[in-house]
């Protein structure tokens, strides 16, 4: 009978571990974004620095090669990549034409 309570409670911690990490993510998203607007906004180009930056992180992402054990490695960079390409947006959209 312990066996389920047990499961109950990993799944809580996990979901407890999970609530964490993602909280951790949103705020280190805020701040490199903030960085990240505060340095496009000194360039001569700061849509054409924005894209550079972009371009070398997708670059790196797709050029990311993980110990071959590693059962998720598709999802994590397709994940990389599609948050790149919201920093991007994000980006793009606060900087001046």
């Amino acid at each position: 009978m312990s066996e389920p309570k047990d499961v109950k409670d990993a799944l809580e911690q996990l979901a407890h571990e999970n609530a964490k990490l993602r909280g951790q993510m949103l705020a280190t998203g805020v701040i490199l974004t903030q960085l990240l607007q505060s340095n496009c906004l000194t360039q001569l180009n700061p849509r054409g620095f924005a894209t550079k930056i972009m371009k070398d992180a997708s670059d790196a992402v797709e050029g990311f090669k993980p110990e071959e054990t590693e059962r998720l490695t598709e999802i994590m960079k397709a994940t990389a990549l599609e948050t790149v390409k919201q920093y991007d947006d994000q980006i793009q959209s606060i900087l001046p034409i």
